[in-house]
């Protein structure tokens, strides 16, 4: 496991913040030179990290504007039916997210669309013909109230 300092943790908050900052202004705010900044950002990226850098989408700005997250009960639970389902489900675009989880149901969905009658012929057309599904439940975000994918620690410099 790779050991990861304050400056580093300063660094991943940077970078989840603004992808595209540059080493020269992360090392003006941490005091540095901008090659060991370039050095931790290599070394953590070879340590995996820091897996990638994406764009954050906002998906009512492409008329997707209902998400729902779907808790999956599978029918059966041997090893081949879980491998199986997870195979199907990776192929549902709407499928932005899906998660193996314990308690109540096998699987957390989470899913995009339109509006409610594009989950309903999502629902009939596509989950439906995966064999297997014991029971589905929907639960619809009616207001997003936080979305963070950064570690909590990552940004306890902001409070202090």
């Amino acid at each position: 496991m790779s050991k990861i300092d304050d400056i580093d943790k300063q660094i991943l908050a940077f970078l989840h913040e603004d992808a595209y900052m540059s080493n020269k202004d992360m090392a003006q705010r941490l005091g540095m030179s901008p090659t060991p900044i370039h050095e931790r950002i290599k070394r953590m990226e070879k340590d995996g990290v820091i897996t990638g850098y994406k764009a954050t989408i906002n998906p009512n700005k492409l008329g997707k504007s209902l998400t729902v997250f779907c808790d999956i009960s599978l029918k059966e639970h041997a090893a081949e039916y879980l491998k199986q389902f997870e195979e199907d489900v990776m192929n549902l675009l709407e499928v932005q997210e899906c998660y193996c989880v314990s308690g109540h149901s096998d699987f957390l969905l989470k899913i995009v669309v339109a509006d409610m009658d594009e989950y309903r012929d999502f629902i009939l057309h596509k989950l439906a013909s995966i064999k297997n599904i014991g029971n589905a439940q929907s639960h619809f975000v009616m207001n997003q109230i936080r979305n963070e994918s950064i570690l909590p620690w990552l940004n306890q410099e902001k409070t202090r």
